[in-house]
């Protein structure tokens, strides 16, 4: 592929097949080297590192983490809330939202549609430490009329993103 100044940037929607592959082994492991990564994909190490770059220049890999084993942590149980809220106004919203943001057993936040606003994903120890967290911190925040929890009992699949090889990439 020859490299020119007038060659169009490529963009979120025009990924090829070689960035699918990149990002296909990353999400699954993230800390590889360039080295390894190029041999995967079938580049050598330099343009395999300038789509990597390129990638998170464009916001295509928004950041790099550890996925934590909650377990191992002392947060064996993982609930789901659903949220109704009063209003739904613009302010209600990003009030509620920057509330959440600040929790810490809050490890994904929604806005959905449906019969109620907000799916919430928490994590805490035991349903002492659940119900500690509903009286001192989800039930401080203004605007909440009814809630509703779920627990897990079983995660079945935990994945941070969709497999950019095995989704239809024209959606």
């Amino acid at each position: 592929m020859k490299s020119s100044s007038l060659a169009k940037p490529r963009t979120k929607a025009d990924l090829d097949l070689i960035d699918r592959k990149i990002l296909s082994i990353l999400r699954n492991e993230g800390r590889l080297t360039v080295n390894e990564l190029a041999n995967r994909v079938g580049l050598s190490s330099s343009p395999c590192w300038s789509r990597v770059r390129h990638l998170e220049e464009i916001g295509v890999i928004k950041h790099y983490s550890a996925v934590i084993d909650h377990v191992a942590i002392g947060l064996k149980d993982i609930v789901f809330i659903e949220v109704t809220l009063d209003k739904h106004d613009d302010k209600v919203l990003s009030r509620f939202g920057d509330a959440l943001a600040r929790i810490p057993e809050v490890i994904e936040a929604n806005l959905v549609t449906g019969e109620y606003d907000y799916l919430v994903k928490v994590a805490v120890a035991d349903t002492t430490h659940y119900e500690r967290f509903l009286r001192e911190k989800l039930y401080r925040i203004q605007g909440i009329r009814h809630t509703r929890s779920t627990f897990s009992l079983r995660t079945l699949k935990l994945v941070t993103s969709a497999d950019p090889l095995l989704v239809n990439a024209s959606v």
